[in-house]
């Protein structure tokens, strides 16, 4: 929807561009008022970090979709659902996947970024802990599973990215 908004789109582009240059930890206070200690404010964080992924890849790749395929579409008389299944969002998917891979890295961080700063719990907060107490033999196995975690995320967004890239040939 934003995409055919010029007015709305156009408006919001600069906070986009803009929006990973103010630390979204520094609304962790307010979210914790706002929704009380526990894993809101936490999934809140990740996901305002993640979204801005989203919502920017996927612009990228409509603005993208050549012109000529857009009118072929009203040619053959496709409804505004039809050409966005058949044509735009197809287009479009190597660029809404990238997007997807960026959200999971960055949600990845909001989360043990936020158990990092303030949590009683999680691995964010235990490589924390262990970190204040220089137990490096706790630490770096911890920061080991994460990174296992998000090579086997981005490695299943990458088998579904080709999936999708192979139907789309």
């Amino acid at each position: 929807m934003l995409h055919g908004f010029k007015t709305v789109r156009d408006t919001l582009d600069p906070l986009f561009a803009t929006y990973y240059a103010i630390p979204v930890f520094a609304f962790y206070p307010l979210l914790i008022i706002l929704l009380g200690l526990g894993d809101a404010p936490q999934i809140i964080i990740a996901f305002m970090l993640g979204v801005i992924a989203v919502i920017v890849n996927t612009l990228n790749g409509l603005d993208r979709v050549p012109r000529v395929l857009l009118k072929t579409a009203r040619i053959v008389q496709m409804t505004p659902l039809e050409t966005a299944l058949r044509v735009t969002l197809p287009y479009a998917a190597p660029y809404v996947m990238t997007g997807v891979k960026f959200a999971v890295a960055y949600s990845l961080i909001g989360i043990i970024g936020s158990e990092f700063i303030m949590s009683s719990g999680g691995m964010g907060f235990e490589i924390s802990f262990a970190y204040n107490n220089f137990d490096n033999a706790t630490m770096y196995p911890l920061i080991v599973v994460i990174l296992v975690i998000s090579i086997t995320i981005n490695l299943l967004v990458g088998w579904w990215e080709k999936r999708i890239l192979a139907r789309r040939a």
